[in-house]
Parts: C-alpha cells; structure tokens; sequence
C-alpha cells in the first residue's frame, strides 16, 4: 500500500457519504456509498476478505476520495448519479438502454393523444415511460374506441377556428372526430374527455365512467336511442379493460413494488407502479454482479433507479425484505399478509419467470456459461468444496431378490457420459439386501478406480434415503475416500437430500436446477438398473428351460443362445442347423427333447 493512500484510510471521515477508488492511471475503479465513512472503507482493507473479484480490486486502489452528505439516502443517490455518469468497471449498472414509449397529450389547443419515444420538453403531458409498446398500444386502443379525438396536426387556435380556416376531414366524415376544426364541438366538450382520459392513463376510471353514463342518458332522453346503444357499448370496452387490469384490491393506491430473486452471477428485479388497484407499469431487469453484491445492496441501487427512471413519487412502497436505507416522506413496507403480501409475490413470481426466460436464452446462445452457471449453483447448494464437473449415481434393481443388479451412472457437466456407465452384479451378497448391496458395489467401484488411477467423482448420488448412503459411506471410509468426494443420497418421496452424519434434510426448490439434475441422474440410474435387470431376468428364464434338458451344460447353453438368440429359435430349428452349432451327439439330444413324441 502506497504511503498516500495509507494516510488517507487514517484520516477519514465517520459521517455518512460516498467514497470513489481510482487506480494508478487515475481511472475510476468503484463508487459506494456508506452510512459511516471510516467503517465501510477500512472493512475493503482488512485480511479476510471476501471473494477474489473484491481482492483483486482492492490490488488497484491507488487513491481514493469522499463526499460527505446529510443522510444515508443522499448518499445513495449521489452514489447512483456518480455511477450512471461515470460507469465504474467494479460496479454493478442497470444496463438498460433502450428509449421506452410514453403516451403524450400535446400541450396545444385540442390535444392530441399518441405514443412516442421522444420526450420534447414543451408543456405537454407525458405517461410512462411503458417498459413493453403492447400495454400502452393496447390502453391506446381502448381511449380510441371509447373517446373521438382528433388526430390530425392542424394549429386549432381560437383565432383561426374563428376565421374558418380549416374544414372537415374524412375522420370525421367516418365518425372518428367530431369536428373541431369547425367549432362543430367546443374546447370544454373536448378537454371534459381530455381530463377523463388522464384518469384512465393514470388507472382512475372514475370520471369517465361518469362522463359515458352522463352522455348515454342525455342521448336515451332525448329518445337517441341509437347513439345511447354505441355509448353503452363504449362504457362495456372501458369496464372490460378495467377487469383486466385490476389485480390487486382497489384500496391500493399510489403503490410502488418490488420483487426480486438471484443467483451466482444476477440479480433480477421487477418493478409494479400501482394506481387505484391497477399495475399500470410492469419493468423487470437483470443486474449483473460484479463483486459478489448482496441482495440488500442490489435492491437499494434498483429501488432508487427504477424510481427515477418511471419517474415515481409514490410515498409508500412494498418490498420482499427489508433495507437499511431509510428514503425522507417514504415508508418502506415489508408485509407479511393480505393483498400488499400476495402483491409483493407476484411481483417476486414475475422476477423468477424472467430470469428463467433468460436462462433459457443463455443455455441455447451460450451453452458453457449456462454450464458453468449450474455447476455452481449446485457447489453452493450442496455445501462443496468444488463444482460437480463429474457425478456418478447409483442404484439397485431386484424383483422379490432374484437377479439383483446395480447401476452406476456418469454425468459430466451435468450430461449422460454412458459410455461409462456401469453394471455391477453383487457377489457378497444373498437375496434383497439393499444396504449390503449398495456398500458392496461402491467399494468395487472405487477400488478399482483408485487401483487404475482414473479421475474420481466429486460427487456421489445414492438413490435412496439414509439406510443406503450410510451403507455407502462405510466402503469409503474403508477405503479413505470420505471428506474427498461429496457424497448425498435423495429420497423420492419428498425428494429429501441427504448428507451424511446429518438428521436433517436439504429441500431444494422444485424449480431448482440443481434438483433437477439430481433428479435426472437418479432416474438415469433406476432406468438403467431396470433395463439390466430385466435383461437379465430374460435370460435366467431361457436358460432355465434349456437347463431342464439331459446331458446340455451351461457351455452348450451359451453357445446355442449366442448363435440363436432365443429358445423359440432353437425349438424350430432343424437337426442339420443344430448339428453345425453343436456337433452331432449333442444335436441329437437337443432335437430329440424339442421334437420327440
């Protein structure tokens, strides 16, 4: 550590601030923020710390500067700012930068209402900005069919209304529009449908249910039947795109939400702006992490970013878990029931959906970081040393303790490898005795491979519960093996993992890939076993049979089986036939058994 660099870690601040490392190039390294300076920068410099990536930066660290602030939340926001303009190489960013379409209403005499992606900073209304164009195409649909509106661009100020400047146009000729060009409808007709239609955007559906309900009865007095019908028709599109919209109690309003879920190497986080009962804003996005960030510390950098960038003034916001960073005139809620709890759940469920959508992406696009990704998931998942490159599984197949075999399946990198894949058929062990033979089979196993000097496993799955693995553990102990390799057993039952000298079970989400691939290998194993032992099973019987007849040994058998393949053959096969197998004496016997009177 450079002397500058020494006395500065000794003469920092402890207020609340942000803190910038830069290397010897002077290159901005990292941003972060702190609730007490001295504390959190020191921590980057103690003996234990953790993850290489963090090591690795520190390495850098050639000097480093601060901003003290008032609060914790100044800090992050200032920390959120330093980051989206300098982009720091150590630091986790909301890559996202794709222009979202917001729907306009033109600051002009006679708004118009459309969709865009440009932001013109002119006094007219904008909504959004929509994370997907359907939703808002969908919301702008459903405006037009209920409300006539112009669309054209003409300049409708009073003055040239007036003048008569302008006439009709084919909108309204279809009755798309009812003519203001013209004055053929006034500006406070116009702006009562204008002040409704904000309230729609914004999930208020008040007013212009008020505003149709008021038009159809003045139509139905006035004995405009007709017209009333085409209004009621309109009142039936709005509650229908209301009904679909409303998913959460009504009571809920002016709600922000968030759900997250992660991994090893992402974070994704979804975001619901809620308006009177209504999600009318629905962003989900991954943040890559980058020096083994918490999810606390993910979502405190998502919560304030999402928010600027839907521009969200909610006082009030759910999250799944809570942080430490306390935002002024906002209360931060975690609920535990009711409709705000199931709310935060499915925002939770639309975070796990996307990232499985990603992960889907990733495995055809990239197929060895999908891979790598797995592998350690399940090196974390299953408490190891190092990632499962190379599993191999096993299983016993017996019917009432005849014929038992055992199968040994190998995956590597979570793939069959069944060239070498393996039958074991138990010589110790009389009848159905599945612990005798599991410990049996994986002391043959791992002999020979010690005996040879293959790779091992770095991981072993026993099919069955904590009878079979303890049976296992045994020939490796014998064999000084345990503590080398990972060894688990699965129950199918409740799909429990087991480890030894362990009373209790690891559960892993139904979903998880590590389940899944040990599910996978376990069926492998059972799939395998079950094909052997049946083949086997066959073939005792056929042998059986032949073993009934006088004078044939099991050589005779054999023989007749590898060049027939089947009893029935045999039976039907004539003398010539089986005297090229078998040479005559014992061709005669054979015939004279199948074919004698």
């Amino acid at each position: 550590m450079n002397p500058s660099l020494e006395l500065q870690l000794k003469t920092l601040p402890s207020e609340p601030g942000v803190y910038r490392y830069y290397d010897k190039n002077d290159q901005l390294l990292y941003v972060g923020k702190a609730k007490h300076l001295k504390k959190r920068v020191l921590s980057y410099f103690n003996k234990n710390l953790p993850g290489y990536r963090i090591k690795i930066m520190v390495s850098k660290i050639a000097r480093l500067e601060t901003t003290i602030v008032n609060s914790e939340y100044d800090a992050l926001l200032l920390e959120n700012n330093l980051i989206k303009e300098h982009r720091p190489f150590y630091n986790v960013l909301l890559k996202d930068d794709k222009t979202y379409p917001w729907i306009c209403i033109k600051n002009e005499s006679f708004p118009r209402i459309f969709l865009t992606r440009n932001v013109i900073k002119d006094g007219s209304e904008y909504y959004g900005p929509y994370a997907k164009v359907r939703p808002a195409k969908i919301l702008l649909d459903t405006i037009k069919h209920i409300y006539k509106l112009r669309t054209c661009n003409l300049n409708l100020s009073p003055s040239k209304i007036a003048e008569g400047k302008y006439k009709v146009c084919l909108e309204y000729h279809i009755k798309n529009c009812e003519g203001p060009c013209e004055n053929l409808e006034s500006k406070e007709d116009y702006d009562e449908k204008i002040d409704a239609i904000r309230g729609i955007i914004k999930g208020d559906f008040r007013k212009a249910k008020e505003y149709l309900v008021n038009q159809m009865m003045k139509m139905a007095s006035n004995l405009k039947f007709e017209e009333a019908q085409i209004i009621k028709e309109r009142l039936d599109i709005l509650e229908d795109y209301q009904a679909k919209n409303t998913v959460v109690n009504p009571n809920i309003d002016d709600v922000d939400v968030f759900g997250m879920t992660s991994d090893e190497t992402a974070a994704y986080v979804n975001f619901f702006k809620i308006r009177n009962g209504n999600i009318i804003q629905s962003f989900t996005t991954e943040i890559k992490k980058i020096l083994e960030e918490t999810d606390e510390d993910i979502l405190e950098e998502a919560l304030i970013e999402i928010r600027q960038k839907f521009g969200s003034d909610s006082k009030e916001v759910l999250l799944p878990f809570h942080l430490s960073v306390e935002i002024p005139n906002v209360k931060l809620i975690v609920p535990k029931v009711g409709d705000k709890k199931r709310i935060v759940e499915l925002s939770e469920k639309n975070a796990k959906e996307y990232r499985l959508e990603k992960l889907k992406q990733v495995q055809i696009v990239d197929p060895e970081r999908h891979t790598n990704r797995i592998m350690s998931e399940m090196q974390k998942l299953l408490r190891m040393p190092v990632e499962p490159r190379h599993i191999e599984g096993f299983d016993n197949s017996n019917i009432q303790g005849t014929n038992p075999v055992s199968a040994c399946v190998v995956f590597k990198d979570g793939k069959p490898s069944k060239a070498d894949y393996r039958i074991f058929h138990p010589k110790t062990v009389e009848g159905a005795n599945d612990f005798a033979t599991m410990e049996e089979v994986i002391y043959r196993r791992y002999k020979r491979m010690l005996d040879e000097g293959e790779d091992l496993p770095q991981l072993i799955l026993i099919d069955g519960g904590k009878g079979q693995l303890s049976s296992a553990v045994k020939s490796l102990k014998l064999l000084g093996l345990y503590g080398k390799i990972t060894i688990v057993g699965i129950a199918k039952r409740l799909e429990e993992i087991f480890f030894p000298e362990d009373s209790i079970p690891l559960y892993l989400d139904k979903k998880s890939e590590t389940l899944k691939i040990l599910q996978r290998v376990r069926d492998e194993a059972h799939r395998f076993g079950v094909r052997h032992h049946r083949t086997r099973r066959k073939n005792s019987t056929i042998k059986s049979e032949l073993e009934e007849i006088p004078g044939v040994g099991e050589k005779t058998i054999e023989l007749l089986l590898s060049k027939l393949k089947s009893v029935k053959r045999i039976k039907e096969s004539n003398l010539e036939t089986l005297e090229e197998i078998l040479g005559k004496s014992k061709a005669a016997v054979i015939y004279e058994y199948f074919n004698g009177n």
